[in-house]
């Protein structure tokens, strides 16, 4: 039997777990949002911010995906339930890119422009709002673009924990030595780590300032 011919025979169960998946991603990248764009914000006006918020992003990154989920599998109310321990996880290495990028972008504005901006007698809340946050938004969606991609690579190892998602599949192929099980994991992840930067790169390019 090919891979394609497993997966069609078990295609109920590859779109219950790309839902899953998407699922996971999806929540994930939303709080990642939440929580690195106001810290990109903050650090582009306030310099003092900048070293220990990059800094703290950048540890969270090199910390390998399965310590991680150990490292937090004893937190209360979190260890109870593998999704929410999964979706803090995805959300912690999905922030350095959005911060990164938020903090580019708003700090890549030509000062002239924003003087011009104070000149007219906006407020420092006005200029974020009406100028730099436009100006900055494909810089932005290019960090989105990339903590999203990053997310659907990483959100196969949840399964390891029980979270489910397409890596139930990889694991269940590597202890069944079954590669058509492994590519049933990995194909849809692939095509959806595909799907979802050729998306970000075209709403990217359309929110492009002209």
């Amino acid at each position: 039997m090919s891979v394609l011919q497993f997966m069609l025979q078990n295609r109920g169960q590859v779109f219950e777990l790309t839902l899953e998946h998407l699922w996971m991603v999806g929540v994930s990248t939303l709080y990642a949002i939440l929580v690195g764009i106001p810290l990109g914000i903050l650090i582009a006006h306030r310099p003092v911010f900048n070293k220990p918020v990059l800094a703290g992003a950048n540890i969270i990154q090199t910390i390998p995906s399965l310590a991680l989920f150990g490292f937090l599998l004893p937190l209360p109310w979190l260890g109870e339930r593998a999704d929410r321990l999964a979706i803090l996880a995805l959300t912690l290495y999905a922030l350095l890119p959005i911060i990164r990028n938020t903090y580019t972008g708003i700090r890549g504005i030509e000062p002239a422009v924003l003087e011009a901006g104070r000149g007219m007698g906006l407020t420092e809340m006005q200029l974020l709002t009406q100028v730099e946050l436009p100006l900055a938004v494909s810089v932005i969606l290019s960090g989105v673009r990339t903590a999203v991609v990053i997310s659907i690579g990483l959100a196969t190892i949840a399964a390891a924990i029980g979270a489910g998602g397409l890596g139930e599949f990889i694991f269940r192929g590597l202890a069944m030595v079954d590669n058509r099980v492994i590519f049933a994991g990995a194909i849809p992840a692939a095509a959806l780590a595909l799907l979802a930067d050729l998306g970000m790169g075209s709403l990217e390019r359309h929110l492009q300032p002209r």
